[in-house]
């Protein structure tokens, strides 16, 4: 399929989808449905385009491994709805903001340049001896988890095992 091909049934039950996640999990979409809509559309391109959902309004590399701070939910969300209210693309958005009590802020790009970025997810500084399971750590959400492996999906925030971090403990 191209990304030309995509119908507003797809973009609708992908926005019903996200906004179920959302909710769920404490979060909201941006209440402008039709500018909402028209991100969705966008991640749906870039996941036929690059396998992934990379932020709409970031230029993604097309190389999962460089990309993995840029992958809907992104690392960025949460510190910027803190500061700002909303994400960088404004698809997450405060509650406030939702319910019209604030307006959206200019949003700055937190990800750093291309030279300055990690390659590989950053390892814990340092190892507890006593901890006999490593500990994962969610990138986006900061859900901490000790088991031999990450979880394939995050329980908290939904993103897939490869947005997890080794944080400490052994390593698998």
């Amino acid at each position: 399929m191209s990304e030309q091909n995509i119908d507003a049934a797809e973009i609708n039950e992908l926005y019903k989808r996200l906004d179920r996640e959302a909710e769920a999990g404490g979060y909201h979409l941006n209440p402008d449905e039709e500018f909402t809509k028209g991100l969705v559309r966008s991640l749906i391109v870039n996941e036929r385009r690059y396998g992934y959902w990379a932020c709409p309004c970031r230029l993604a590399s097309g190389e999962k491994v460089h990309d993995l701070d840029i992958i809907c939910p992104c690392d960025y969300r949460d510190p910027d709805l803190d500061d700002y209210g909303a994400c960088y693309c404004a698809l997450y958005v405060s509650e406030a903001i939702k319910k019209g009590e604030r307006p959206p802020d200019s949003i700055p790009e937190r990800r750093p340049p291309p030279g300055k970025r990690s390659a590989a997810p950053a390892a814990a500084t340092a190892a507890t001896p006593t901890l006999s399971l490593p500990v994962w750590r969610c990138k986006v959400c900061g859900y901490l988890c000790a088991r031999e492996h990450p979880p394939e999906t995050c329980p908290v925030c939904k993103v897939k095992r490869d947005r997890f971090e080794h944080f400490m403990g052994p390593v698998a």
